[in-house]
């Protein structure tokens, strides 16, 4: 078989990383409208979509990367290299703001963190061999893990998962199930997953507190994160983190309920019955996340399996609607820079978040209060878009539009002489 690429995919992604990219960047945290935030406990907001989108879309991308389903030692070698170097750039983005070099401060730091940066995002994103790539993934966790652990107090409480580590676990699982199994096996490989991890977090009793429960801190995953990820948690949450390690398990089910559809689009169907088929599909999988909502609240923090089958069934529906829309009637006509995101995910991913931190590390006197010290990026908010708002959160949400119409210029040219950054 050929490899596919399905337009409408590249654009689902474009969407999706270019409203992580609005919500993960306001101008001012303090006044953010609430679509824009993840919910508090229970329930789901747009936010809370983003993230559960980017492992179905990955889901869906697995067999049309490999259309031929041929495993061996060098398939699994490439599946494994990849997936250790998305680990690792999603483990740098922790650490970047706890570097610390000869105790040097300011922008001699700041220096010295970029060359740092850039230095780890070509081993990680480079082109070399797999042999290059497998020494120099496993070099970088290496060092990291010893700096984690050494003691050192600047590293002690830096924290390991997060949105990209999780990513690389799921893509991992993912893809060795899709050319081990047959798709039965998927899917009861996925059933299997989510009615087990119901039973833990209602059955199990969480040592230390009592019965099992479902609050904030309490519960048998906040449990498991306390004792084997102690001092390494995100350090919003501190005794538990939202992409822990319990957690992760149902968070396949979103990679393989998109492996599912990728393998039915491969099908022989004619495309108007795969994306009618695709829709009552999502349908489906959205009622019986709220049907399960009754007993099994969805929640992004826990990611319950409710959340996976309701964020998924969501995903399946928008991503038919752009199938329909852009593969089957051929409407194109303003998608183009969403498929200018899409194609080039992975340079966004590695530097969208680097960018703030780098300019809250300049610092200089307050223009309106010299005696005060002011970061570079708060004084791009206060001064170049606050005052233009009268509304406080409508300023927080223009200043995150200025930031992807700024990224969409950047991806721009990298579409236009061809740079795709991949790992």
């Amino acid at each position: 078989m050929v490899k596919e690429r399905l337009i409408s995919l590249d654009i689902f992604r474009g969407l999706t990383i270019l409203l992580m990219t609005i919500v993960n960047n306001p101008g001012d945290w303090g006044n953010v409208y609430p679509p824009l935030l993840h919910a508090s406990w229970h329930g789901c907001t747009p936010t809370d979509l983003v993230f559960p989108f980017f492992i179905f879309i990955m889901g869906v991308a697995v067999p049309l990367a490999m259309p031929d389903k041929f495993y061996d030692a060098t398939t699994f070698s490439k599946i494994l290299v990849r997936s250790m170097r998305m680990l690792c750039l999603g483990i740098f983005f922790n650490f970047f703001e706890k570097i610390q070099l000869f105790g040097i401060e300011g922008i001699p730091l700041l220096i010295g963190r970029l060359t740092i940066t850039i230095a780890v995002g070509y081993a990680l994103m480079g082109s070399f061999s797999s042999k290059v790539k497998n020494i120099l993934a496993f070099s970088i966790l290496f060092i990291y893990l010893f700096l984690a652990y050494s003691g050192i107090e600047a590293y002690h409480d830096v924290r390991l998962p997060g949105v990209l580590q999780r990513i690389a676990i799921v893509y991992f699982v993912v893809s060795l199930l899709y050319l081990k199994t047959t798709q039965k096996t998927q899917i009861i490989t996925g059933a299997v997953l989510l009615l087990g991890y119901w039973a833990l977090m209602t059955l199990i009793p969480v040592p230390g507190i009592g019965a099992a429960n479902l609050e904030k801190g309490t519960n048998l995953a906040s449990w498991l994160d306390s004792i084997l990820l102690k001092d390494h948690m995100y350090s919003a949450t501190k005794t538990w983190d939202p992409e822990g390690i319990l957690s992760t398990i149902p968070s396949i089910v979103n990679g393989i309920i998109g492996l599912l559809i990728g393998q039915f689009l491969q099908s022989d169907s004619p495309k108007t019955k795969k994306a009618l088929k695709m829709g009552r599909i999502g349908a489906g999988l959205i009622a019986l996340g709220l049907i399960w909502d009754l007993v099994f609240p969805i929640n992004k923090s826990l990611w319950t399996s409710s959340y996976v089958l309701f964020t998924t069934g969501l995903a399946t529906v928008f991503f038919t609607i752009l199938y329909y829309l852009i593969d089957i009637a051929g409407y194109k006509k303003g998608f183009k820079p969403f498929l200018i995101w899409g194609v080039n995910p992975m340079i966004v991913f590695f530097t969208s978040q680097i960018i703030p931190q780098a300019l809250i590390m300049i610092q200089f006197s307050n223009p309106k209060n010299p005696k005060e010290q002011i970061n570079l990026l708060d004084f791009l908010y206060r001064f170049w878009i606050a005052p233009f708002f009268s509304n406080p959160m409508s300023a927080s949400l223009a200043y995150a539009i200025v930031y992807v119409f700024i990224w969409t210029f950047v991806l721009w040219i990298l579409y236009r002489n061809k740079l795709i950054f991949k790992v």
